[in-house]
């Protein structure tokens, strides 16, 4: 089994903001692959289903974003999930809006939903697809731009690549990540 995790806050009114693109990620996921209802286990939200092959567990964290790894780490001891089996969705402000990378393990640069699942996984070993929504160019403006709302021009790439991601989830539950960061390039229109 696969655990996937989006990560996000869990207010009705955060739902928007550009931390949420990892519950919106799962989101997509979870409705372009026919996963179960949500359902309320392991301090958060989860949904089941099957890619391919790969039985998948989806994660929604209800912890808020600092305390992800509380979340993470409950769903992994139940099932004796592996960090190498556990993926985590994430904004990432070091790549431009619509830009996906896909990494395993190393630092958390600052991110606190990272930083607390590392922690309460005592190791960094785990996948992280990270969703590019752009820097707002001035450090002191960061903590309003990840909680900001995307805004009407964001929904010119933001669809475009949750359908991407969606679309090509087969290949990162395949371990084929360099082949989904291409396709998901290649599907949203992003430019390399």
């Amino acid at each position: 089994m696969l655990l996937w995790v989006g990560l996000g806050n869990p207010e009705p009114g955060m739902a928007r903001q550009r931390h949420n693109i990892g519950f919106m990620a799962v989101e997509a996921i979870a409705a372009r692959h026919g996963f179960s209802p949500w359902k309320v286990r392991f301090k958060g939200l989860t949904a089941e289903g099957r890619i391919g092959t790969q039985k998948i567990l989806l994660l929604k964290p209800m912890t808020y974003m600092n305390l992800s790894g509380e979340a993470v780490r409950e769903a992994a001891f139940f099932y004796k999930i592996a960090p190498a089996d556990i993926t985590l969705f994430h904004d990432e402000l070091d790549l431009a809006p619509g830009k996906v990378r896909v990494k395993k393990g190393r630092g958390n640069a600052g991110h606190n939903g990272l930083r607390s699942t590392d922690r309460h996984l005592s190791t960094p070993d785990y996948w992280r697809v990270r969703l590019g929504i752009g820097h707002p160019g001035d450090k002191a403006r960061v903590t309003g731009h990840v909680l900001g709302d995307f805004s009407k021009a964001d929904k010119d790439w933001l669809e475009p690549l949750l359908d991407a991601v969606a679309d090509s989830a087969a290949l990162l539950a395949d371990g084929k990540p360099e082949d989904f960061m291409t396709r998901v390039a290649r599907v949203s229109g992003e430019q390399k």
